[in-house]
């Protein structure tokens, strides 16, 4: 695996919040910076995704979308129960 440097300006006080970071990670600062870099970066690509309907699906898309909502009896319930971290 081939590796390349990537440096990053930040402040002594977020330079400071990153060291305490990692160590309370148990890591080196360069591998928590690349671990959550790299979760970041992944969430991002996954959240900004774009979806393609095919131009013959487009219809039954249009009636999909456009048909009333129906009701789910099992999420009401559960929209109904404490969470439960409130337990």
């Amino acid at each position: 695996m081939s590796s390349s440097v990537l440096s990053v300006r930040v402040s002594a006080e977020e330079r400071a919040l990153l060291e305490e970071a990692a160590a309370q990670s148990h890591t080196t600062l360069s591998e928590f910076m690349r671990r959550r870099s790299i979760e970041a970066a992944e969430a991002e690509v996954l959240n900004r995704s774009n979806i393609t309907i095919p131009a013959k699906d487009w219809a039954a898309f249009e009636a999909w979308i456009g048909r009333p909502a129906e009701a789910v009896p099992a999420l009401a319930e559960l929209a109904r129960r404490a969470p439960s971290w409130k337990g």
